[in-house]
């Protein structure tokens, strides 16, 4: 499979759907996860997604942590979920999120989940209440379990998007590990299997085409970062872009973000809470 480089050009032929009407119409978009001890996944997850332009957002967490979230955050409705005494969400009394499912242009799963089989029952309850057409996006933890749920992968075939690190890819291809010179075949090969579109490690493969970033370092590889990564994916998803140009666009917007922040701060050290503040801008000089 031939790999074409993500360069702005390319970018500006390929144009986002531009964003109007109200925040209802600039799309919705629900992140579920956040154990106690990791809120903030789902927080900068939620936040990327508002940054390139989603119009609404809902965030499902940990009940222990909610009443703090919603502070945090207060552009998005909280709501919280059962959790064990561990304080992980263990995948019970999804009905109170059920009217965000319903409405949700993308729902993301995944940042701040702690323990996989929490993960495994919320992903399979999700699967069951959301309906058929939604787009997801999958991340941390709810990719780590995803090979066992062979009645979850069935009904998400082909509207999945998948955001794995090297280590989640193969445990995603049942591998022991992948090497560097395996990246490319990895990823096409994960886009086949779970009828997804994956970004990792800088490429972007939908089964049939495969991008590659041309930009971003080493310095991304810091906490948060792919939370990140996964709601500005989930944010472009939800304000209408398709799952592959949403996947492209989103991998070059956290790249060059982690790139503009090098000028500033350095090479590493930079926070992936900087990261969200450079999205509107790269997105507006790409959009211009």
């Amino acid at each position: 499979m031939s790999t074409e480089p993500i360069t702005p050009t390319l970018l500006r032929g390929w144009a986002l759907p531009s964003p109007s009407g109200s925040k209802y119409g600039r799309g919705q978009v629900l992140v579920v996860g956040g154990a106690r001890a990791t809120p903030g996944a789902v927080l900068l997850a939620g936040l990327a997604a508002l940054r390139v332009g989603a119009g609404r957002l809902s965030l499902a967490v940990a009940s222990s942590v909610a009443g703090t979230l919603a502070v945090a955050v207060p552009e998005a409705g909280v709501r919280g979920l059962p959790e064990d005494d561990g304080g992980d969400v263990r995948g019970t009394g999804l009905g109170v999120i059920a009217s965000d499912l319903e409405r949700a242009d993308a729902v993301l799963v995944g940042p701040g989940l702690g323990e996989p089989e929490g993960a495994r029952a919320l992903l399979t309850g999700l699967a069951a209440r959301m309906p058929e057409t939604t787009p997801v996006l999958l991340d941390a933890f709810a990719l780590g379990v995803l090979p066992g749920l062979g009645e979850v992968r069935e009904a998400l075939h082909g509207r999945l998007v998948l955001t794995p690190n090297l280590a989640e890819a193969a445990r995603l291809l049942e591998v022991e590990e992948i090497d560097d010179d395996d990246v490319q075949d990895a990823v096409a090969e994960l886009a086949e299997r779970y009828g997804a579109v994956v970004s990792c490690r800088g490429l972007v493969s939908d089964g049939d085409w495969m991008w590659e970033a041309t930009t971003g370092h080493s310095g991304l590889g810091t906490s948060g970062s792919g939370d990140v990564l996964a709601g500005a994916m989930a944010g472009l998803i939800a304000r209408g872009a398709g799952a592959a140009q949403a996947a492209v666009w989103g991998t070059h917007l956290h790249a060059s973000a982690g790139d503009s922040l090098t000028a500033s701060v350095g090479k590493v050290g930079f926070l992936a809470r900087e990261l969200l503040d450079e999205l509107p801008r790269l997105l507006h000089e790409l959009s211009a």
